[in-house]
């Protein structure tokens, strides 16, 4: 599988009080990245799904919800059903992968499985054909602005040979410290979509911004 790269602005950079402009301001993106936190699976709270249900009412480009909670067989769903066009849960965090995952595609979502950087991919490898999305965690999950950790890029090398032998179809994701100076080490280790926060949000012109990451995971 072969894609262009993808580029998953994440709201949690963005002006919570002005969310619907916010979005706007990302219209050229692939993806907007919604950072779904529950006080309790990470230390942070964040937005739930009446407001996942709000932003998906106006936004521009379809919705990417990674859900850092507690229970995801129960709570998952609910964001397929609102709308978004993948949904990821945290390996750690499910009692039952399969079950989550095909919920979330009945649901009419792709389902995303998120790796911590300290969770194997090996312990996984019999869940992901389940899955659409591997999301790899390139920081510690619970709070943007975080330095990138590139001693994880080997878990995507992984999966991307194991797309390329046909073991998997999957997106492969990167989350965490993306920006100009990183985005081509996590394009070259094989990933295809990539989380990028204030190097979208704190640029001067989003817009700009998005098109010169694309550039650059395209090298």
């Amino acid at each position: 599988m072969t894609r262009e790269p993808m580029i998953a602005p994440s709201l949690l950079s963005a002006d919570f009080a002005r969310l619907a402009d916010e979005v706007q301001r990302i219209a050229d993106a692939d993806w907007v990245h919604v950072d779904v936190m529950d006080a309790h699976f990470v230390p942070n709270l964040t937005l739930g799904l009446p407001v996942v249900q709000a932003i998906q009412a106006v936004s521009p480009v379809p919705l990417d919800c990674h859900l850092m909670i507690e229970d995801p067989e129960r709570w998952a769903p609910g964001y397929a059903e609102a709308g978004a066009r993948n949904v990821t849960v945290h390996a750690e965090a499910c009692t039952d992968p399969r079950k989550v995952a095909r919920d979330l595609k009945a649901a009419g979502a792709l389902a995303g499985l998120a790796l911590k950087p300290g969770t194997p991919l090996e312990g996984y490898l019999d869940v992901l054909p389940e899955f659409d999305t591997l999301l790899v965690m390139t920081v510690e999950p619970g709070f943007g602005g975080q330095s990138f950790m590139p001693e994880v890029l080997p878990k995507v090398t992984e999966a991307r040979r194991l797309v390329q032998t046909g073991h998997l179809q999957l997106f492969l994701e990167v989350d965490g410290g993306i920006n100009a100076d990183t985005i081509e080490q996590a394009a070259a280790a094989g990933a295809d979509v990539f989380v990028a926060g204030s190097a979208v949000y704190g640029a001067d012109d989003p817009a700009q911004a998005i098109a010169a990451l694309r550039a650059l995971a395209a090298r």
